[in-house]
Order: structure tokens, then sequence, then C-alpha cells
């Protein structure tokens, strides 16, 4: 981050500038007119007033600037707040203490922060930034230049989901660093204070830790204040947040000068003693990893090497060749700190950045390995969303045409194998974003060649699923052309260290005769509601004790009753097939969802504007919660209106998916003829059933004589 400090400079000085000019053209604008200024007309817009936190407005993410904001607490008090909670635990096991090996922790610097990823409720941008290489990554630390970055909660819902932990960043840097480190280092009870609010706002809003970096020179005498800080900081994560980390970055030394020593050693080892972790400065050499693993004793995986991918100093030269600082990592069995993997996004890395990320992060892999395998539990669902897309589908149905991004809206991503300039008759395999989906915005789709007697297999996940004695229940959607059939084996391993995969197809048995230990067909399954050609089918699997799921597997092929007995086979067809959905779950009984009246919605913050013509716009903040009890809350809630008159009720219209107990409704235009606004909650269970919308909870608005 030493070279990141130059390029910020540079970008405040050149914008100083440009307003400096911008003033001196209007003086001479003005001076060159006898005449009164022109009085602006009341018909031009307004500039946008401050941002106030308290009002309501559509929620967004973003950082505390201030000691006094932080100190005050006044972030609980925000509109947004709530809106900011992260729905999403980490899965049972990765909240616990870091994996005994080396690991891959992943700084987030993108434009420098809370870009599409700041709106909660989702942007409109289709081809927003994002990561969905979450099995090669262990720890997610969100990064900004202000004061304290908090993680936009989609960050934390995807990432748990995977099984990353999450860390915030503060940050003290430039002339008012120094100001801010004078007054929370001031005494002993200061420094607790601080450390406290920082701890508080993680519990609060469900992320794991905070990376913190001092990069401003310090007077000796605040070093063991600062010791005290990190140390209080780290003691009060672990007792809030169990699993939690605090990791120091390399920056100013234990003498007090900001000297970035590259590695670790006595001049910053006081710092690592006393928390989870050191980011080290990403301009090392060769031999440091080295050295700073035999510093570090038994906690060399604690010791994270950075790396720049923008390649500013760092070793190997960071872009295309950050594989070659990783191999040295390897070699030394050293920890590494990826830092701006949005250089490809940001410098538009060529053809287009899903083929780009994928490039880059398959030579992450090759070095690193993959580091976490997942599903690890039932039930498991996926709808190969990337977070962003050109239409929104649910259950089949589409239900927008509206580009959108939403990082939270993530299902579980795939881990598919980068083929750089596939040969013909291979079968390329990706995740598109621009044909219908069956569930959120996008699929799996396979396409290529393939000859009526072969079968092509393609990795889809590598799990950790223990099972007992019991049965599985697979459902999964298809769309395909002519005879092009795509079916799905699963893997299982046994206590007697025995494999077995198992295919499960709609197609003919004989085919697969001797390639699989077992074939169980699928039968069909009708939903209504279902369009755009999507075949939903489902098979069960019985189970014996000590089996464990290890891996998931796309199989393609072709119907062989499609194809004719009087012509030979054909060696090389073309193949399309789509894979829109998987679920796996121990039932084959959806959830019965709690009745609507078990539930209270309510709405906060109602406001009316006038529109043309006579129609008007509502504002409105829903709420929902259980009536008795807490129950189980749903990570995930479709919002509907139905837009009433006094003939007809409209169909429901998709407002946006929530993540929390609360959706924001802003500026809805509501026609003159309307007489009433039926808000509709549809709750979504963790195996992606969605309740029916007949069947959800409402809250209805009137809205005759209203504005």
């Amino acid at each position: 981050m030493a070279l990141l400090r130059l390029r910020a400079y540079l970008n405040r000085t050149l914008k100083n500038l440009l307003i400096l000019i911008g003033k001196i053209f209007h003086t001479l604008a003005m001076s060159q007119t006898n005449s009164e200024p022109e009085v602006q007309s009341s018909s031009a817009p307004r500039p946008p007033p401050p941002f106030d936190p308290t009002e309501p407005s559509v929620p967004i993410s973003y950082p505390i600037k201030t000691l006094e904001d932080l100190e005050s607490q006044s972030y609980f008090n925000s509109f947004h707040y709530p809106f900011n909670k992260a729905s999403v635990a980490l899965q049972s096991g990765s909240s616990s203490s870091l994996p005994n090996r080396r690991r891959l922790l992943v700084c987030h610097d993108m434009e420098g922060g809370y870009v599409d990823d700041k709106w909660v409720q989702g942007g409109t941008n289709p081809e927003a930034y994002a990561i969905w290489h979450w099995y090669l990554i262990d720890i997610f630390v969100y990064f900004s230049h202000s004061l304290v970055a908090l993680p936009p909660p989609c960050w934390i819902n995807t990432a748990h989901r995977h099984g990353v932990k999450v860390l915030g960043t503060f940050i003290a840097e430039w002339d008012e660093g120094r100001v801010i480190c004078d007054r929370l280092l001031s005494t002993k009870e200061s420094a607790h204070l601080y450390a406290e609010r920082l701890a508080e706002l993680a519990d609060s809003l469900g992320f794991d830790g905070w990376l913190i970096n001092i990069e401003v020179r310090l007077d000796i005498k605040q070093i063991p204040i600062l010791k005290e800080f990190i140390s209080h900081l780290n003691e009060t994560m672990h007792s809030l947040v169990p699993g939690s980390l605090v990791i120091w970055y390399d920056s100013v030394t234990i003498h007090g000068g900001l000297r970035w020593q590259n590695q670790l050693n006595e001049m910053n080892k006081p710092f690592f003693d006393i928390c989870d972790g050191i980011f080290v400065n990403y301009t090392w050499k060769e031999n440091y990893p080295r050295l700073s693993a035999a510093i570090a004793g038994d906690r060399k995986f604690d010791v994270y090497m950075g790396i720049d991918v923008f390649g500013r100093g760092t070793y190997g030269g960071g872009q295309w060749n950050t594989n070659v600082a990783l191999d040295v990592l390897k070699k030394y069995d050293v920890s590494a700190a990826i830092f701006a993997p949005g250089w490809v996004y940001e410098t538009k890395q060529p053809p287009n950045f899903q083929s780009a990320q994928n490039h880059w992060w398959a030579l992450v892999e090759k070095s690193w390995g993959i580091l976490r395998n997942y599903p690890k539990m039932l039930p498991f669902y996926t709808n190969f969303d990337q977070g962003h897309g050109y239409h929104f589908s649910i259950d089949g149905a589409k239900v927008s045409d509206d580009p959108w991004c939403n990082i939270s809206c993530q299902g579980f991503q795939p881990f598919l194998e980068f083929a750089d300039n596939p040969s013909p008759g291979i079968i390329q395999t990706l995740v598109d974003l621009t044909e219908a989906s069956h569930s959120g915005g996008g699929n799996i789709t396979f396409k290529g060649t393939l000859g009526d007697n072969a079968f092509f297999a393609r990795r889809l996940f590598l799990g950790e699923i223990p099972l007992e004695n019991l049965s599985i229940f697979c459902t999964y959607s298809v769309r395909s052309e002519g005879d092009s059939q795509l079916g799905l084996s699963l893997h299982f391993s046994s206590t007697r260290n025995e494999s077995t995969s198992i295919l499960l197809t709609s197609g003919d048995f004989n085919q697969f005769s001797g390639k699989f230990n077992k074939v169980i067909p699928t039968h069909r399954l009708e939903r209504p509601g279902n369009s755009f050609g999507w075949v939903l089918q489902e098979g069960s699997i019985a189970l014996e004790k000590g089996d464990i799921l290890t891996e998931i597997h796309a199989v393609c092929y072709r119907s062989k009753y499609e194809s004719s007995e009087l012509r030979p086979a054909r060696s090389s067809v073309k193949y399309f097939a789509e894979l829109g959905h998987l679920t796996i779950r121990t039932s084959e009984k959806n959830l019965d969802f709690l009745p609507s009246s078990s539930w209270l919605v309510y709405g906060q913050f109602i406001k009316w504007v006038s529109g043309s013509r006579g129609s008007k716009a509502l504002s409105v903040k829903i709420v929902w919660k259980l009536k008795h009890g807490t129950g189980t809350a749903f990570s995930k809630n479709n919002i509907y209106v139905k837009k009433v008159t006094k003939q007809v009720e409209e169909v429901a219209e998709y407002l946006g998916t929530a993540h929390v107990e609360a959706f924001y409704v802003s500026d809805l235009v509501v026609p003159t003829e309307t007489s009433s606004l039926k808000f509709i909650v549809q709750m979504c269970a963790a195996d992606g059933t969605c309740q029916n919308l007949d069947d959800s909870p409402t809250f209805t608005v009137d809205a005759e004589g209203r504005a």
C-alpha cells in the first residue's frame, strides 16, 4: 500500500487542480460582462442535497470517515443501518479457526470501493464487478481509503455462503491520519474505546474482523498505546465473534517510523505477536518469505505476503504474472495476500471481463490449488447466479427484463475448469448471463459437438457432505436443443475408502453400461408457471452409513431413441444444453411455509409525491416480522406489488429481492386510477423453494386521495 499513497496523492492533486481551473474560468466569465449575473431558472435542476444518513432514501453502504462518528455510534442511528446487516452466517465449521495450511487472503480495492456494491437492494449495472472463485479464497478484506471501511452486506453474504471470512479495514494515512492517531492513541482508555467501537460494528453487521493499517509516522511514546489498541481489539473481537480475525498491515514500525519492512522481522513482530496475522507489504524480495517463515515459527501461515495485482513494485510484476509470486510463496509454505484483483476489471483486460477473470483466477488455481470444498451441508441449492445479469427469473418464469446487480443474490459458484482456446471437439462450459435463466440471472451452458455414443463430464462441485443412512433427492432444471441431454453424476466415498459414482439420467441406460457404478432414472416434475422450455428432473439415491458426497459433475450425452438404427452413429454433432439450478435435500417434500397470518407486515416513512397527469409516486419502507416468537428468518425474500383499481387487480410486479426483513420502495409510480397497492413478501427457503404468492404475507396501502 506504500505506492497506493502516491496514486491517491496524485488523484487528489489533479482533482484540486481541476477545481481551481474551474473557478478561474468562472471568474473570467463573470468579469467579461457588465450585466448582473443571470438568475438561475426555477426549472433548472437543483444539485442534490448533502447525504443525510438519518433521512429515508434508497439503502446504501458507506464508510465511517471520522473518529467523531465512530465514537458517537451515529452509524447505528442511520436509516441505512438495518439494511446493511449480513443475513448469511458462516457455514458450520468455517466460523472456527483457520485451517492449518498456507492460506489466500484477497484484499478488495476496486475503484476506491462503494461503487455498484454500495446499492444494498441492488444496482442497475449488469456488468458490475464481482468475484466468483471463492473456492480459492480463505479471507476477503474490503478496502477503501476511508477511515473505517465497512464491508457492504453483499460481500459478506456471498463470502459467508462459500465459507470465506470477511474483514473490514481501519486505515489512518496522510496528515489527517496523524491527527486521528493523536486522538486515538492519546490514552489507554481512548485506545480501548475505539477498539470496542470497531468490534461492536463487526458484531452488529455480521462480519469477521479487521485489517489495521496505520500508515503514518508516530511518536515512539505512542507505540505502547498502539499495541494496547491492537491487543484490546483482538481480545474484544474474539469475545464477541468467535473465530474472528485482526490482521496488522506492515507499515509503521515498533519505533514509530513509517518504514515498510516487506517481511516479518523484529521491527513489526511485536504487532504480529498480539493479533492474528500480518499483511506484509508487497515489494518483498525472493528470500523474504523464507526469512519471514523462520521468524514466525509455528505461526508461518499467519504471515500473508502481499502481491499487488497492478504490479507496483511487487515481486514478479503482478498482473498476468501474479502466479510467479504465488509459486515462490508456495515454495516457502507461507500465506499470500492478493491486493486489488479488480485490476482485471479496471483495466478492461480482453476479450471481456468474464473470460479475463476466469483466465486470471485459473493462474491462481494452477499455482495455489483449490483451498476449500463445498457443499458441506444439506439442503444444497444453487442457481449459478453470479450476482449480476440482464434479466431475473424465479422458478422458471422471467419476472424482470431490467439489467441488475446484487452480489447478495450470488448462488454457490461452480468449480469450472478454465479452457484457454478449447479445441473444436471439446464442449465449452460457461456461466451464461444472456440466455434465459431458471432462477436469478444466469445458468451453466454446455455447447460444442458430441457424438451419438459419447458422453462428456464436467466438474461442478467438490463437496464434503457426510450422510448417515439417508436418501437424498436431487432436483435440477435443463433446457436443451434437439437430442442433447444433460444428467448429473454424484461421487461418494465410504469409510472403507471406496469410491462410488452414481448417474442420474432421463435417457437410455444401456449407453452408460460399465461407465458408472449405478445409473438411476429421473422423473419429470411439472411446475405451474414454468416457462422458457425448462424441464425439471428429479431422482433419489439411497445411501449407506458413512457415505460422503465428494463430487458433483454434469454429464452431457444424446438421447439414444432419437438416433435412427438405419444410419451409422454420428461422430460429431452440434450439442447445446443449459443447467438452470440444482437442489439436493433429504426430503422429497417441500418446506411448509408459515401461513401469511403468522406475519406482521407494516409500512414506515410513507411519502407521496404528485406526478404528471394526476399520477403520484410512493416511497415506503416495508417491514415484516413474526407476530409470535422470533423464528427463523429467511435470508432471501422476493418483493412484489399489485396495483389495484376498482375494476381489476393487476398481475404482481416484481420489485426486487430483500436479504433482511425490510425493503425500501423508492418513488414507485402509481397511476391515477389505482385505488390501492398490495405489497407481497415472498419467503424463499434455503433449498430454493419459494412460497406461493397467494399464500405470502401482504401489506396494503390506500392510494385514493393521496398526494
